[in-house]
């Protein structure tokens, strides 16, 4: 299935795609962590008619259920699309002082501007991790940053 990607400046990400009915649907994923599910009218493609608006930890669960590996891996393809913007993976040992504690203890967007995206845990994917999200010794990490933003979360997360 062609799935289209469009950076939403200040907003997020939309993901678009026609069903096998032929219904045009998007999901916009906002910068906050919200998400929404909209169905394009068959008549004018650009009016979007709101199905569903879930928060970051429905979404979360949803993904999980559909499949959440995928996210990471079309994190990495955006990437790829956008100049400056890099996804990597950050590991966190178990010795890091922040194992065992929240993820919004590191402060990591607001001390690097690097995205933590989503939390590869064993078998699962986190996808938008929350502050509460509590952090476990390997534990990975999904960063979209700069290559300096995302040296500096893991200089964060192995040294506090």
């Amino acid at each position: 299935m062609d799935v289209k990607e469009v950076l939403l400046p200040g907003v997020g990400l939309r993901y678009e795609f026609t069903s096998h009915s032929g219904d045009r649907i998007g999901i916009i994923a906002r910068r906050g962590g919200d998400f929404d599910v909209v169905l394009y009218a068959a008549d004018d493609p650009d009016q979007a008619r709101p199905v569903l608006r879930l928060t970051d930890d429905e979404a979360d669960t949803v993904a999980q259920i559909l499949g959440a590996p995928r996210i990471a891996e079309r994190f990495t393809e955006l990437t790829r699309k956008v100049p400056g913007l890099e996804a990597g993976q950050v590991h966190i040992e178990p010795g890091s002082p922040f194992a065992g504690r929240p993820l919004g203890d590191t402060r990591a967007r607001t001390r690097t501007g690097a995205s933590i995206v989503a939390i590869v845990r064993d078998e699962d994917v986190l996808a938008s991790p929350g502050p509460a999200e509590t952090l476990r010794g390997g534990d990975v990490l999904i960063v979209i940053g700069t290559d300096e933003g995302i040296a500096a979360v893991e200089q964060i997360v192995e040294k506090g």
